[in-house]
């Protein structure tokens, strides 16, 4: 399958199936609730399979059908390209955020992964979210 377009673009609509992993991928990514985020290395090391660089180019070619903004970098940077997009998102969703310091290109903020991280068991207060991710497959 080629490339079906970037994390902000979406899935055409003439796409019927996705790659088993990239299922997988995505269903993760579906689970993390809204203001947490997962590294593209946590997702792997969730699902024991792949790593980040595998994470991420499956969230590149078929990300936008997900909350693609909540899979991040491990430093918090968000995504180039797709900062202002991603940022809105963040804010809406009341994700923690690191103010930029002066020194920094475009005064963007960073993601406050202390904060913002999620581990697949927990929710934002705290509390056991019943489990790991995944599910029915809602991506096919």
């Amino acid at each position: 399958m080629g490339k079906t377009g970037g994390a902000p673009e979406g899935l055409p609509g003439d796409v019927e199936e996705l790659p088993p992993y990239a299922e997988r991928v995505l269903d993760v990514a579906d689970a993390i609730p809204p203001g947490r985020v997962m590294t593209y290395g946590d997702v792997a090391e969730w699902l024991d399979e792949g790593g980040p660089r595998q994470v991420g180019r499956v969230m590149a070619l078929y990300g936008g059908a997900a909350p693609w903004w909540r899979v991040v970098r491990a430093d918090g940077t968000l995504l180039p390209g797709a900062e202002l997009r991603a940022l809105a998102h963040y804010r809406e969703e009341g994700t923690p955020l690191r103010q930029a310091g002066p020194a920094s290109e475009g005064h963007v903020p960073r993601i406050d992964m202390r904060r913002a991280r999620w581990d697949g068991v927990t929710d934002a207060a705290g509390n056991d979210a019943g489990g790991a991710p995944g599910g029915a497959g809602t991506h096919t």
